[in-house]
């Protein structure tokens, strides 16, 4: 199962949180507070971190073939909310099933 883990630099990564897990919650299961969040895809869990610095996602994507769909799925929201920023997604790593990290 491939994990993704996904950092955006940026003074409002709690802001961000929030959004997206609100956002998501009108359709799918998502639970929040101000520094952490949980949004349950079908492709599998993302839980996002917001720190002082910015905001991380962890993606446990089901299978290889979801990686660029849950990529894209929080990156073209992230892009909406942070339009303003001139964020276009994050920076994503992947580590494979083989746990070799791939960029």
């Amino acid at each position: 199962m491939p994990i993704l883990i996904g950092r955006l630099e940026t003074e409002h990564g709690q802001k961000y949180l929030v959004q997206l897990c609100k956002h998501f919650a009108h359709k799918i299961e998502a639970s929040w507070s101000d520094d952490h969040g949980r949004v349950d895809f079908v492709y599998g869990p993302a839980v996002m971190t917001a720190d002082p610095l910015g905001l991380t996602v962890r993606f446990d994507v089901d299978d290889l073939g979801h990686v660029e769909d849950a990529k894209s799925v929080i990156d073209r929201h992230l892009a909406r909310f942070a339009h303003r920023e001139g964020i276009e997604g994050l920076i994503w790593t992947e580590t494979g099933p083989e746990g070799a990290d791939t960029p």
